[in-house]
């Protein structure tokens, strides 16, 4: 059995691509603690959901900054969706060693808890995030990524990380993110990874996410770099007065050196449409049809604009222009990303609007929760709004594409135990 700690938890979805949901038989991971806590929010509604689906019993639902190490279980898989933050470091404690990040970025939190278990580390990390990890901040493109890199190989980890766009892929839903895989170095998928004399055998062939999204290369670039242990020089240094950042869209690092190459997917199996998952009609609630008085205001918003404005704040007047969306979405291809503000009658530009039988309406919490992977109605609980579902669905992963690098990394763990 695969231990797992899911940091981050939100409503689950990591949990229910390793595990299934309900629990798949003969399933070898188990999440024996997890956490979500959602900052400067008084009620915690996505600790709400998280809770009634799998109960209170080894879950925390506090700041995890403010948890003792000692109340967090030896593990050999660390998972978490975290968020794309400013990485830089301060300065580091002259005499504890320690660091010093700014304060309330949670990848600290991560480095905190990999490093206070000392001999007992978890063998592999799966961590999600937004793509645009590889490119921030805009004036160091690249450091907050190669802060990740340099800190997890201070720990003992080699890293190999995919950017996988679901819909690529078959999943419903056109949500590109970036995962990330730690392998700590008394593994044998480690050791593999040392002796495999070219690195783009790794990336295309060899490696957990070339097996369970497989690509090909999209040109010869192959670009080649190297992270320092000095977290505070790569925070003030790294890529600076460049333009571009070095990481490409998969990649390794090992013993502080990274290999990384721009790839396209190469998937010919079956593809699921946004028309695959809407619900009938009849099932549809009345107030998510859109009403012709409301019309011509969604029509405005997803058009294409170009037009004079005036800044009140600043007193002047500019040009403003922007391209059109289709409108109503395509039911012929996967849905776009959902996004946080997905929920809520008034009238947007992002939001996702469909035609059903010659009727124009907005997706149903339970429409996003399949666009995501998850079980229908997963989030629907007594006090929480339809509003709030949506937020957590525009804060979500696929669970498709956990699920499928969870069953390779198993895979892989079990042939090479």
């Amino acid at each position: 059995m695969i231990k797992v700690v899911e940091l981050f938890a939100g409503v689950g979805g990591f949990r229910i691509g390793l595990e299934g949901y309900p629990r798949t038989k003969n399933n070898p991971y188990n999440v024996v603690w997890s956490n979500q806590w959602e900052p400067s929010t008084k009620i915690q509604h996505a600790n709400q959901v998280y809770t009634t689906r799998w109960g209170n019993e080894s879950h925390c639902g506090e700041d995890i900054s403010t948890v003792d190490l000692k109340d967090i279980p030896d593990h050999d898989l660390l998972v978490g969706g975290f968020p794309c933050q400013d990485y830089s470091v301060a300065t580091t404690l002259k005499n504890s060693g320690g660091l010093i990040g700014k304060k309330g970025v949670l990848w600290w939190q991560i480095h905190r808890i990999i490093e206070g278990k000392k001999s007992q580390k978890p063998k592999y990390l799966l961590l999600e995030n937004v793509d645009r990890l590889l490119k921030s901040p805009s004036n160091q493109r690249g450091r907050d990524f190669a802060m990740m890199l340099s800190s997890l190989n201070q720990l003992g980890y080699a890293v190999e990380w995919k950017v996988i766009n679901a819909a690529e892929y078959g999943l419903p839903q056109r949500r590109r993110r970036i995962f990330i895989i730690g392998y700590h170095k008394s593994t044998q998928i480690y050791k593999n990874l040392k002796n495999t004399e070219l690195k783009e055998d790794w990336l295309f062939k060899e490696g957990v996410s070339a097996k369970a999204f497989q690509g090909t290369s999209a040109d010869n670039k192959f670009i080649k770099g190297e992270v320092t242990d000095d977290l505070v020089e790569v925070s003030d240094n790294f890529n600076k007065g460049q333009k571009l950042s070095p990481f490409q869209n998969t990649g390794v690092m090992i013993e502080g050196k990274y290999y990384t190459k721009k790839y396209l997917p190469n998937y010919d199996g079956v593809y699921t449409k946004l028309g695959d998952i809407l619900l009938k009609e009849e099932d549809v609630p009345k107030e998510y049809f859109i009403d012709k008085e409301s019309l011509d205001k969604w029509s405005y918003l997803k058009g294409a604009k170009k037009e004079e404005r005036y800044n009140k704040a600043g007193d002047f007047h500019y040009n403003y222009a922007e391209g059109g969306m289709i409108f109503p979405d395509s039911l012929e291809n996967a849905s776009r990303t959902i996004i946080t503000g997905e929920g809520g009658k008034s009238p947007s530009r992002f939001k996702h609007v469909v035609n059903q039988n010659g009727k124009l309406r907005r997706l149903t919490p339970k429409e996003l929760e399949r666009l995501n992977m998850f079980p229908d109605n997963h989030t629907k609980l007594e006090g929480i709004t339809d509003t709030k579902r949506a937020f957590f669905m525009g804060n979500a992963l696929v669970v498709g594409v956990v699920e499928k690098l969870s069953k390779v990394l198993a895979k892989e763990i079990k042939s090479k135990a």
